[in-house]
């Protein structure tokens, strides 16, 4: 079941979002960055994004597992419970979040993101050419569906 985030559940969509965050970027990001991205803090940042006008949704199959942000045509914070992860539910979440969107979806992932990069491209998701570079190494990449 899919369940729009509100203010009531925030917290709990924080909790996902900073536990899967970490996970994610455990390896590519210094223990300092790391530490501040606690539920409280990705609670705010959850916050301005919908203030800036995305809807978030929550993922619930017997308990919170995931969620993921739309703004318009642009999908973001696509984030599943580390113990929740390939059980389907990232795909569960995209095909929701494509089905949100109406032009052609367009989502950024790090380049050092390989299990989400195989997600998106295994669901038709292709890289664009457009990248934001961070540092040396790491940059962000824009993947865009092309919907026939």
């Amino acid at each position: 079941m899919f369940k729009l985030v509100t203010q009531s559940d925030m917290m709990q969509a924080a909790i996902i979002h900073s536990e899967s965050w970490i996970e994610s970027h455990k390896d590519v990001c210094s223990a300092e960055f790391i530490a501040i991205h606690t539920p409280e803090r990705q609670k705010s940042y959850l916050e301005s994004e919908v203030a800036k006008g995305a809807q978030i949704y929550m993922l619930i199959h017997e308990k919170p597992v995931g969620i993921v942000s739309i703004y318009g045509n642009l999908i973001e914070n696509l984030y599943v419970l580390p113990s929740e992860q390939n059980k389907g539910y990232g795909t569960q979440l995209l095909a929701f979040a494509v089905g949100k969107c109406t032009q052609s979806p367009l989502l950024w992932i790090l380049n050092t993101n390989d299990g989400a990069r195989r997600l998106y491209e295994r669901n038709g998701f292709k890289p664009t050419g457009n990248i934001v570079q961070h540092t040396e190494g790491m940059y962000e990449l824009e993947l865009c569906l092309r919907q026939e």
